[in-house]
């Protein structure tokens, strides 16, 4: 594991791209159906439990939250809004899916997506629409893509393997380019590997 991500502090939030740090280098955001376990995903990687807030109401991110791994370094861990089901406005959810795509789409510093599903129901519609999206409208460098299957520990050893396994064949027969990995925030299964791939981004 690598302590560099033990010191991600809060930098800032944002509610539209002019408000993102214009002296950001590397980022590596964090997205995900609503109530997949990005918060408590992010807080294991980070082991700082309250750093990116927890709730069981869906939808409790609304901001893009940017963490900074050493001060004025250019390096931030990125919090995005969950996407599908959420209880709020129509007109807030709207707002959240334009802010969403045009970072997705146009943030420069962004390269790489690390994408949680809960690993009992992965690849659902508003994944695909998602991923769709990101292959279909990425303007400038290529995103790289790393899938979470998070909550394994609800499931066993083989069954999350099998979910795994089914997940991958389904991405390479859409000829999605991906890198994937089981993980439990609560035992800390997979910790270090999605450490080794931020190395790639911040080392």
């Amino acid at each position: 594991m690598n302590p560099l991500y033990f010191e991600a502090q809060f930098a800032t939030s944002a509610d539209a791209l002019r408000q993102l740090p214009d002296t950001s280098e590397v980022e590596v955001a964090f997205a995900g159906r609503s109530n997949a376990g990005k918060s408590s995903a992010l807080n294991r990687i980070t082991r700082n439990r309250k750093l990116a807030r927890t709730s069981k109401t869906p939808g409790r991110t609304q901001l893009i939250n940017y963490f900074h791994l050493g001060e004025e370094s250019g390096r931030y861990l990125v919090d995005l809004p969950g996407y599908g089901y959420a209880k709020v406005s129509r007109d807030k959810r709207t707002h959240w899916q334009k802010v969403l795509g045009e970072y997705l789409v146009k943030r420069e510093p962004l390269k790489c997506l690390i994408m949680l599903m809960d690993v009992r129901h992965p690849l659902t519609d508003v994944d695909w629409r998602l991923l769709e999206f990101i292959l279909g409208e990425r303007e400038g460098p290529e995103l790289d893509l790393h899938i979470l299957l998070t909550k394994a520990d609800k499931l066993s050893r083989n069954k999350a393997n099998a979910a795994l396994h089914a997940t991958v064949k389904e991405l390479e027969s859409a000829s999605v380019s991906a890198s994937l990995q089981l993980f439990s925030a609560l035992k800390g299964d997979g910790v270090a590997d999605v450490h080794a791939v931020l190395d790639r981004y911040f080392n």
